[in-house]
């Protein structure tokens, strides 16, 4: 499990460190399982990044790095293990369209407080609602 998990770090830092320096346009960033629970504090710096996959990770708290960035627009966090959302930074996120938290065991509190606070969409299963088998 340990090497796994440094071979996901690796790759992941890979992944950020070329979107960063290599200067492009890069406007998507896909981490999708890579049993991340953390993201690198480069992610920070990619002030034009659009929209980034963090599907099927092993994250329990939201990264917040991502509510920084002033471009984003899509977050997918589907199947990951995130109780609490930011609401109150997601909602003042300016080009922020839309999040995907299916399958995430969020807190009822989230359920309620997220839906008139928010100008974008926010996917989100049934209570209770587990993912389907790989």
């Amino acid at each position: 499990m340990l090497k796994k998990m440094g071979e996901a770090v690796a790759r992941v830092a890979r992944k950020v460190n070329e979107t960063v320096e290599s200067g492009s346009d890069t406007l998507e960033l896909h981490l999708e399982g890579n049993f991340l629970h953390r993201l690198p504090n480069e992610v920070s710096t990619l002030r034009h990044l659009q929209a980034i996959d963090l599907s099927r990770n092993q994250f329990r708290d939201f990264p917040e790095q991502l509510t920084t960035l002033p471009a984003l627009e899509t977050i997918n966090l589907e199947e990951n293990n995130i109780v609490d959302v930011p609401v109150e930074k997601l909602a003042a996120m300016p080009a922020l369209r839309s999040i995907n938290l299916r399958f995430n065991p969020l807190s009822a509190e989230v359920r309620v407080i997220a839906p008139p606070l928010i100008k974008f969409d926010m996917l989100m299963s049934p209570e209770g609602a587990r993912a389907p088998p790989p």
